[in-house]
């Protein structure tokens, strides 16, 4: 051979070499889909959920209506967070189209429209059906299963159907609202007697359901914005269709919802503001 070729060969293979032990450097993370840092957490998110199916009992799904951390054994969301203005209100119909949620990660039983009938307990809606009436795709979203918890008939009817209007007052005289609910527990009595599950054991009846609203005059940096003296209402009422219809009656402090479920609710807020009020039990007007 060729002294020069064979210079060369040998060239060749000594750089190939090198380059086959260079590691290609990693490629960055791939960035969360804008809908995971949506104004609904803006007050905080109460158990660190993330969009990851490994974490089954704490899954984020985030919709451009509303934000929740589902559980899939138990076949509801541990909460729901959505922030409401006089932007999410309209004149859009009420849908009542109860469906699956197909965006569940593959291989989830997916709760279907009929896996409460005959239970004795509602469909209870997390984000309200008239929380998102600007159109009828927002409030559609709404009746997806994923933002369905078992519900006393008297509880959701009445009891938080109360609570659910007065919220939305806050809107008329220049506020807007960042509502938190969820549920905790297991076993509640509907209007056929107490239950601890439904649909043959895949989703679990709660025996609590909680829910915090936070008041604001409409501005931007939210978070910020809340104070020592922003009114803050907390409730924790029993899955129960004897409950009474005034909401006022349980009204509670954060700080005990925090120590029922574990979750650290308005944790974006400054620690300084946290610390007032999220001992404070709210003695404010009910309607």
């Amino acid at each position: 051979m060729h002294k020069s070729l064979s210079l060369r060969l040998v060239a060749l293979a000594a750089t190939l070499s090198v380059a086959a032990c260079e590691k290609e450097p990693s490629p960055p993370p791939t960035p969360l889909p804008p809908q995971y840092f949506s104004d609904h957490l803006a007050l905080g998110n109460p158990s660190g959920a993330t969009p990851d199916p490994a974490q089954p009992s704490n899954y984020l799904l985030s919709k451009l209506q509303y934000a929740m951390s589902y559980n899939r054994d138990q076949g509801k969301p541990n909460w729901v967070s959505w922030h409401l203005s006089s932007d999410w209100r309209g004149s859009a119909a009420r849908q009542d189209d109860f469906r699956p949620d197909a965006t569940l990660p593959p291989g989830w039983y997916q709760v279907s429209a009929s896996s409460y009938v005959g239970s004795g307990f509602d469909r209870g809606h997390n984000c309200p059906s008239a929380d998102r009436t600007s159109s009828v795709a927002d409030n559609s979203a709404t009746f997806l299963m994923t933002n369905m918890m078992p519900q006393a008939p008297r509880s959701n009817q009445q009891t938080w159907a109360n609570l659910e209007d007065y919220t939305r007052t806050f809107l008329d005289v220049g506020n807007e609202v960042y509502i938190i609910c969820g549920s905790y527990g297991r076993g509640g009595t509907g209007a056929n007697g107490f239950a601890q599950t439904l649909d043959q054991g895949r989703v679990t009846v709660p025996a609590r359901c909680w829910k915090v609203i936070v008041v604001l005059p409409v501005g931007s940096n939210d978070a910020t914005r809340v104070t020592a003296s922003t009114r803050v209402i907390a409730v924790d009422t029993p899955n129960d269709n004897s409950i009474s219809t005034t909401w006022g009656a349980y009204r509670t402090s954060i700080n005990a919802i925090e120590a029922a479920t574990g979750y650290d609710l308005l944790s974006a807020v400054p620690a300084s503001v946290q610390q007032v009020i999220e001992a404070r039990v709210d003695n404010g007007p009910t309607n």
